[in-house]
């Protein structure tokens, strides 16, 4: 593993030393007061940090190996689930080898949470959990790379500069997923694309394909087979609710009226606390099934991964409310998830608060919010015609 040591996850050995340089991080004991009780804990800093430290120091106690971190992570799942979401529920693992190694793209709505979320999926249904990719441009403070390569996530380096150092570095993660899926034996989670789909559009960018294609061996094998090999398994992750919505709007806004948004230094890693902590309402994740079949070129793939995720997407009442709002009524067909009617009683409820959500924002940016929601149906739609 030496060629990947710049990109890949802490191995077990390692996780003993990190923690107890955490646990001495002052940013991050700073970071978990703010999130716990906000502005005024720098008023108290002297009396919280330490007791904070002494809490997460319990909490790590019995942690020597990677499974153990994320049992403890897997504990504080629970307890976000419980205060974040209205319901967390699954559809398509059943289908799926718990002893497979398979490649999971998928749509990219939430820095965090999207990889969180399929790893809680996979954890409790008796799968190996995914090695993440996250780029090294959300990894401006150290404890946050160290708590991210603890949790199984590698480096995407998209900081590189000039084209030789693109390239190596890209042909270094094509090289590192492979490896994971065919000598490691270990899942992958990568987006779709770079960056979140902030306007609701999922879209497989074709140079993600391009990247992991730099590991086929053209000698030996065809783009099919070397995409056969490697069990790719598009997935759809579905928010009732996005806490980031008035940050995307105002983002999606920025970029449409002045053609370009200039974003503050550390604004990914604020997106990365309001979407662990802002509420979601009902989440769900599909997974769909391994890419098979003959692919012409990248374009082919990344099409088969797109009629996967916007297929398998299961709407939220928010969808439906989004697009009455932005359109003046219902689009046509059956208010449904999974298949069964949603309760008109509560959408009469539910709608009411979905459209103090939205006027709360600042009206120039309330259409975009409701194209978040929105523009999915008008692509379910499209996809049907």
């Amino acid at each position: 593993m030496g060629q990947f040591a710049d990109i890949r996850p802490y191995n077990d050995e390692e996780v003993a030393c990190v923690l107890t340089d955490l646990l001495a991080d002052d940013e991050l004991i700073a970071a978990v007061a703010s999130l716990k009780l906000g502005a005024w804990h720098k008023a108290l800093r002297c009396l919280i940090y330490p007791l904070i430290r002494f809490v997460l120091s319990r909490q790590l106690r019995g942690v020597k190996t990677v499974e153990d971190f994320q049992f403890v992570v897997n504990g504080y799942m629970d307890g976000m689930i419980k205060k974040t979401t209205t319901g967390f529920t699954v559809s398509g693992l059943d289908a799926l080898d718990t002893d497979k190694p398979y490649l999971f793209i998928s749509n990219h709505r939430d820095i965090a949470m999207d990889p969180a979320f399929v790893n809680r999926a996979l954890y409790n249904n008796g799968h190996n959990t995914v090695r993440i990719a996250i780029g090294d441009n959300l990894l401006t403070k150290p404890y946050v790379s160290d708590l991210m390569r603890l949790n199984k996530s590698f480096i995407v380096k998209r900081s590189a500069k000039g084209p030789r150092q693109i390239m190596a570095a890209y042909k270094m993660l094509s090289s590192y997923i492979r490896h994971s899926i065919e000598q490691d034996n270990n899942p992958i989670w990568i987006a779709q694309r770079e960056g979140r789909a902030k306007d609701g559009n999922d879209r497989t960018e074709p140079a993600i394909i391009k990247m992991l294609a730099m590991s086929q061996q053209k000698q030996a094998e065809t783009l099919s087979d070397y995409i056969k090999t490697l069990n790719i398994v598009p997935v759809s992750i579905s928010y009732e609710l996005d806490p980031c919505d008035g940050a995307k709007a105002k983002e999606l806004y920025e970029t449409a009226t002045h053609g370009e948004y200039n974003k503050g230094q550390h604004e990914d890693v604020e997106s990365i606390a309001t979407g662990i902590a802002g509420n979601k309402g009902n989440v769900h994740v599909s997974f769909g099934t391994p890419l098979d079949g003959e692919f012409e070129d990248v374009n082919a793939v990344a099409e088969a991964i797109d009629r996967q995720v916007l297929n398998n997407y299961v709407l939220h009442p928010s969808n439906f409310f989004a697009y009455k709002l932005l359109h003046g009524h219902y689009p046509d067909g059956v208010h449904s998830i999974h298949h069964q009617n949603f309760s008109a009683q509560a959408m009469v409820a539910d709608e009411a608060a979905f459209s103090v959500r939205i006027n709360a924002l600042p009206a120039k940016y309330q259409k975009f919010a409701l194209g978040i929601y929105a523009n999915i149906i008008d692509r379910k739609n499209d996809s049907a015609s």
